[in-house]
């Protein structure tokens, strides 16, 4: 049954679960072909003109969101009043939860992967269609969901504005364990808005059972720096069988011919290197004798 699914990192002789290449006996929609995460290989992906840079309301909102262990990763419900439209997406879409997945203390630990590499951690925002009140129904809408995706990175400083949620981890560190966090936004946990107009788009599923494959996955390329110690406080959760909680992850899923889109951000940076050049000797050449 679902709750007979797990990570690699917790199958034991003892606790033998359903691990990632099993999950289809814990639901068989996890053996479609439209499954998410996936590695997206830049070269292949396709420029889509409809792409354009996503409208954020009310994602400066501020609330008080509760945190939870629910014994596979943290997640925070989110007040269903940030709704995000444009980006390309069919409609608009409210947040109702974010969620984490992550490697060993700052080890690999993203789910999706860019060019075969995999970040230390990444941030998973759930939205669904808008005139949906609950997740079960928008699941059932091949388009229902929308998922933004972002990848952090390991920096040299603590990110402050991290506070409330790495705080708050010290006092979940056992399954169905929460806390009301200090109030935060949408807005502080994500790069600044003139960092999001490069994203990857493509059609997938929930990354974990039932992996329901009604998924309109973007994933950001700027990502969002938090320090090792910060990262490292996530490996100090534990799953339901109090082992540590690392490698929190689905491996990457098979293409079967997906096409991935990228935004008109993404992915220039050799034409950007270009242009520079181009302006200098324009520069050059203006230059008064």
């Amino acid at each position: 049954h679902v709750s007979d699914w797990c990570y690699q990192s917790q199958f034991t002789c003892d606790h033998q679960c359903n691990v990632p290449d099993k999950w289809n006996h814990a639901n068989g929609d996890c053996a479609g072909s439209y499954q998410s995460p996936i590695n997206i290989v830049t070269r292949k992906t396709l420029k889509d003109d409809r792409l354009i840079p996503f409208q954020f309301d009310n994602y400066q909102e501020i609330f008080r969101g509760t945190i939870k262990n629910n014994g596979h990763s943290v997640q925070v419900g989110v007040p269903h009043l940030s709704i995000i439209s444009g980006g390309g997406l069919p409609n608009s879409y409210k947040a109702v939860q974010f969620h984490l997945h992550w490697g060993n203390n700052g080890g690999p630990g993203s789910e999706h992967t860019i060019d075969g590499e995999q970040y230390p951690m990444e941030l998973h925002i759930v939205h669904m269609k808008h005139h949906y009140t609950d997740l079960t129904t928008a699941l059932a809408d091949p388009e229902g969901v929308a998922v933004l995706g972002f990848f952090y990175e390991i920096s040299n400083s603590a990110n402050k504005k991290y506070d409330p949620i790495i705080n708050a981890l010290r006092s979940i560190k056992t399954k169905n364990a929460n806390i009301s966090m200090s109030p935060i936004s949408l807005t502080q946990l994500i790069p600044n808005e003139q960092n999001l107009t490069s994203f990857y788009r493509y059609k997938g599923s929930l990354t974990t059972p039932g992996c329901t494959e009604s998924v309109i996955w973007t994933l950001f390329e700027s990502p969002i720096p938090l320090s090792k110690d910060q990262l490292r406080v996530f490996s100090e959760l534990k799953f339901h069988d109090g082992k540590a909680m690392v490698g929190t992850f689905r491996p990457v899923q098979p293409l079967n011919g997906r096409q991935v889109y990228r935004s008109g951000g993404a992915a220039i940076l050799a034409s950007a290197t270009f242009l520079v050049a181009a302006v200098a000797t324009a520069l050059g050449l203006s230059q008064p004798n």
